[in-house]
């Protein structure tokens, strides 16, 4: 989990990170 909102970081989606964890979740 942290591995893929540090590459969503990098790419700059902010954003989309947080729908990521979410959908994670």
């Amino acid at each position: 989990m942290s591995e893929v909102i540090a590459v969503m970081n990098q790419k700059g989606g902010c954003g989309k990170t947080t729908t990521v964890v979410n959908t994670a979740t």
